[in-house]
């Protein structure tokens, strides 16, 4: 556990000669939990992940709290619920102006701020309504270009927003990966082409550790590792079927280790639930400033532990007719996953047929796995996938990790629904969820900008 002497932020009213941390952002595109080899993952080598984990903290119930890029983001950035950020809560929409970001707080505290790869996406390349750029900051060529472009000894924020592992999973192809070790998820069949896709997924996480590696090895050269709070995480969970844009564990339970000596204490576990949405006020109270009202979520320095996350989502992509979204909530505990879906008449995994993008069901981003799902239509996996689901879904972790069983309908479980249930109803209720007033369709008719058919088949 964490040593309070340690992990512990200087707090309010921290006198001018306090350290200036800096802050490194190292952000994956679509990584799950468990898919590190110090969580106990036999395929995959991520010896900087590990090694940030040593030398800091590693958390082992670290959640997204929307498996959406954009939306998870947003939320990152915001310090807040997804659902309080009007249309950022959608892939592809705008982030306001308005909403205090930890980025903009950092710089207007004289901090030097960029990122390179993806920052707040996908979308923001049409400048999220009202800001000058993207708002993880200026965009850089590299860390490098960043170090060159920095004032000296200004304090700096540095968001390196890796590609991988997404789809097309066509990068990190020399990494070694052995495949007879690699173990298939309850919700997937054992065919070729998932391995096939596994393979790749499991070889661009080694092509971002190794990246993260140099990072870390320019600032080590530099001296500056240890005045730099590194943050290494991921945006939501991966992008196989019933991974992205779910909220089952593989869409939203992400990797998540900090270091910085100064504050956390070598070898720290943390096994309290937490959201990426914590990292905002957690970057601000490390560099001594004060987090703005309008962040809801609490810093990790805190002493508040949880054993519970709310989880959530509305418009993935633009896949049903009406532009409708898939309104979800929920809360995950220790032994029980509870979702409700809010619109269960609608196809979870977008309409059979190609409405805008990606293409069939279109949710589930195209990959050989899909392809084959498509082509052999193999159950349970197909109705699992792409079939619709119930208004409430509960799943007992003790009996079913995979959460493939939905025991909402059985008597035994009714208290346990119940509870699970309120607690939803009282987080949307204290949240400002403006579906807690009941349907809504503001999501439906927000803006979306992603381009139409936005992805290709897998491999292009």
């Amino acid at each position: 556990m964490i040593s309070r002497r340690t992990f512990l932020a200087a707090g309010a009213g921290v006198a001018s000669a306090a350290p200036r941390f800096n802050v490194l952002l190292l952000i994956a595109d679509n990584w799950a939990a468990p898919h590190a080899s110090i969580y106990g993952d036999p395929v995959v080598k991520t010896p900087v992940f590990d090694r940030v984990a040593r030398e800091g903290v590693v958390f082992s119930h670290a959640f997204a709290p929307n498996p959406s890029c954009s939306p998870s983001r947003s939320s990152l950035l915001a310090g807040q619920e997804t659902h309080r950020l009007g249309e950022a809560a959608s892939l592809y929409g705008p982030l306001d102006a308005a909403v205090p970001l930890f980025t903009d707080l950092l710089a207007g505290a004289g901090y030097h701020t960029g990122f390179t790869g993806k920052g707040l996406g996908p979308g923001t390349s049409r400048r999220p309504a009202g800001r000058p750029a993207n708002p993880a900051g200026e965009s850089f060529a590299d860390f490098a270009a960043f170090r060159k472009a920095r004032p000296k000894e200004k304090p700096w924020c540095f968001w390196f927003g890796s590609h991988d592992p997404h789809v097309p999973w066509n990068r990190g192809r020399t990494a070694k990966v052995e495949e007879s070790k690699i173990s298939i998820p309850a919700h997937l069949p054992d065919d070729p082409a998932v391995r096939k896709d596994l393979v790749g997924y499991y070889q661009e996480i080694q092509q971002f550790d190794r990246e993260c590696g140099e990072i870390l090895t320019a600032l080590e050269k530099a001296g500056e590792l240890d005045r730099t709070l590194v943050v290494m995480t991921s945006d939501n969970g991966w992008q196989m079927p019933r991974g992205l844009a779910n909220c089952y564990d593989l869409g939203v339970r992400i990797p998540l280790a900090m270091r910085l000596p100064a504050k956390i204490a070598a070898g720290s576990r943390r096994d309290d639930f937490v959201s990426i949405a914590a990292l905002a006020p957690t970057i601000l109270e490390t560099c001594n400033l004060h987090a703005p009202k309008s962040m809801t979520a609490r810093s990790l320095y805190s002493g508040k532990r949880r054993n519970e996350v709310f989880l959530e989502r509305e418009r993935h992509a633009n896949v049903r007719r009406g532009d409708l979204s898939y309104p979800v909530r929920g809360v995950r505990t220790r032994e029980f996953l509870y979702l409700r879906n809010l619109e269960p008449d609608r196809w979870p995994a977008g309409d059979p047929e190609m409405y805008w993008a990606v293409g069939p069901y279109g949710d589930v981003d195209n990959s050989f796995s899909k392809l084959m799902l498509l082509a052999k239509k193999p159950e349970p996996y197909f109705s699992l996938i792409f079939g619709k689901r119930p208004a409430e879904e509960l799943y007992d972790l003790r009996k079913d990790a995979g959460q493939v069983k939905n025991v909402a309908g059985e008597k035994e479980y009714a208290g346990v629904k119940r509870r699970l249930a309120a607690r939803v109803d009282a987080w949307m209720k204290a949240t400002a969820d403006p579906r807690a007033r009941g349907a809504t369709g503001v999501w439906d008719k927000a803006p979306y900008s992603g381009r139409k058919g936005e992805q290709g088949p897998p491999g292009a």
